[in-house]
């Protein structure tokens, strides 16, 4: 399982059960649940290759292996969300809801959209696949020692470019665009403004001429 930055998992309660290969990422909130209108005690369980969107909030709830939850969707309790189903982003899924396999749920309160095609039941799967790599891109990183670190620091100093457009992008650029010439155009072949421009730089930086 790899937790993103500024979730919260809450298991004060009740037991929280993460398998494997799955992701819950940043802002999310994963909570269980001690009472209801039902009188049950409900974990969370959420299966294998799991993806949970930003800002989630999966409360005493059961997902299912491979399935899929949309940023901001809720997930109240007793909410089974099956293997290769998917909620979408804020979606609010109400008490005791089932979402089959195969399904796409969305709304508030959520409700049946449509069917899901192969090739969005394959996403899921391979999403989960891609952010489990990345967990190991970062927890790789995250081992490097001081010494690594900074020696890359310098060779990332050392073969850094920059550029007009570059420095353009940022809103720094220092030299005017109507003031660069091309680099096929010589400087007495440019247009009359710019040459005048170039005369007056020319002596302004050397004014004993």
């Amino acid at each position: 399982m790899f937790k993103w930055e500024e979730d919260h998992l809450s298991g004060d309660v009740n037991s929280i059960n993460v398998s494997c290969g799955t992701n819950i990422q940043d802002n999310s909130l994963v909570h269980v649940a001690k009472s209801n209108l039902n009188g049950k005690v409900l974990p969370t369980i959420i299966g294998d290759n799991v993806t949970v969107g930003h800002s989630a909030v999966l409360h005493g709830c059961t997902v299912e292996d491979e399935a899929f939850v949309g940023m901001g969707a809720v997930l109240l309790d007793g909410v089974v969300v099956e293997k290769h189903a998917m909620v979408a982003a804020g979606a609010l899924v109400r008490q005791n809801t089932k979402i089959p396999s195969g399904e796409v749920w969305g709304g508030n309160p959520a409700r049946f959209l449509r069917k899901l095609t192969d090739k969005e039941i394959a996403f899921i799967s391979q999403s989960a696949t891609n952010y489990s790599n990345l967990a190991q891109v970062h927890a790789a990183e995250n081992a490097k020692p001081f010494d690594e670190i900074e020696f890359e620091k310098v060779l990332c100093k050392k073969f850094a470019r920059q550029d007009e457009e570059y420095d353009s992008m940022l809103g720094v650029r220092e030299t005017p665009p109507e003031l660069i010439l091309p680099d096929n155009i010589l400087p007495d072949k440019a247009p009359k403004n710019l040459q005048k421009t170039k005369t007056f730089e020319k002596v302004a930086s050397n004014p004993a001429d």
